[in-house]
């Protein structure tokens, strides 16, 4: 072998070896189906050369994976806010956020505020907002033309087409249409089970009117768009998809307030690639890319300056749906103890295995 061809298969080594080392650099990204759009991976692929790989998954799943690992086997996760101090208090499946790294001016000050305050572990806040929304009515207003409050779900006037989820948010909404407001009673167990009970028992009472208990929102827009259902309790962007093919239907945000949620970006407790976490971080809450987010799944981001980006009909769900007053109204769901789950679970199979 000549030192030419030494020479020249060393360099190739060295290439291949480089191009290899560039192409592994990988984020494992542990999110809810559609947080990632195709679009904004592959931007995000060509500006800094990191591969995502995403597994989809919802709250639950997500906790147990990362209990499973002990907050290994990801780089980053988006758990809803009120699912992260108890859990990590618990598990110490996270670790705390550098704000240091976050370009906080891409940011709506007063949602990150209240995601820093609201995942606060031993005085170190653990998450940041990506995303918002909120769940409420969805009406046909052909049929339901006064439907306005959750306790319409509990109406004898629509009998045969109600639908809702037998699940925790129900419970809460119902709640707040008594005039009761259950996040206050979280700190007080007892409390909590005796309105639960209440509310359990309500819906009991209030069993024959309901369609269906839907499992998915798939389920619930056709049973919708079928007029088979004419009242349900479900998200905002379920009833702007359905207002978009029929403008009877669309989503309304109930008197006692529309439940709200934020999803978040936190970091698993052993995250390999903590800098690419902070970069996809960034990359999805620049403006354009946040606005290219809601554009697909209309979602509101807690990015500022999406305006100018957004659609036009996605634009204008946020202006129908919501006034000053129903987004002062929001009722964001606060940290929920492990107690108050289990309470709520109680009451829920009591709902579904009563006749």
């Amino acid at each position: 072998m000549t030192r030419k061809t030494l020479l020249l298969i060393t360099g190739l080594f060295f290439l291949f070896g480089t191009l290899g080392t560039a192409s592994a650099e990988t984020l494992e990204l542990l999110t809810w189906k559609g947080y990632a759009p195709k679009n904004l991976v592959e931007k995000f692929q060509e500006e800094t050369g990191i591969t995502v790989k995403v597994t989809y998954t919802n709250n639950e799943e997500m906790i147990a994976k990362l209990r499973a690992t002990r907050g290994g086997g990801f780089d980053l996760a988006q758990p809803s806010q009120d699912r992260i101090s108890s859990v990590q208090a618990k598990y110490k499946i996270y670790q705390p956020i550098d704000l240091s790294k976050i370009k906080a001016e891409q940011m709506i000050p007063s949602m990150l505020a209240a995601v820093k305050k609201n995942t606060m572990v031993n005085g170190k806040p653990h998450a940041v907002p990506f995303c918002w929304g909120t769940s409420g009515l969805v009406v046909n207003k052909k049929f339901a033309p006064n439907a306005w409050d959750y306790s319409d779900l509990l109406c004898t006037f629509y009998n045969g087409r109600v639908s809702y989820r037998l699940k925790r948010p129900t419970l809460i909404a119902l709640a707040f249409a008594l005039g009761e407001n259950p996040f206050a009673k979280y700190s007080d167990p007892e409390a909590y089970k005796v309105l639960m009970e209440r509310v359990g028992q309500a819906m009991i009472d209030g069993k024959g009117l309901v369609k269906n208990y839907y499992a998915n929102g798939d389920a619930l827009l056709q049973s919708m768009r079928s007029e088979e259902v004419h009242v349900a309790m479900a998200w905002d962007n379920g009833g702007w998809k359905l207002h978009a093919e029929n403008p009877n239907i669309d989503f309304v945000p109930p008197r006692s307030g529309a439940l709200g949620w934020i999803d978040t970006f936190a970091l698993p407790a052993k995250a390999k690639n903590v800098e690419g976490a902070y970069k996809w971080i960034n990359f999805m809450l620049r403006a354009e890319n946040a606005a290219a987010f809601t554009n697909a799944e209309k979602y509101a981001t807690a990015a500022v300056g999406t305006s100018q980006f957004l659609e036009k009909s996605v634009r204008d769900n946020f202006s129908r749906s919501f006034s000053i007053f129903h987004i002062d109204n929001i009722k964001w769901y606060p940290p929920v103890p492990a107690s108050i789950e289990a309470i709520e679970g109680l009451i829920l199979d009591k709902v579904k295995a009563a006749k």
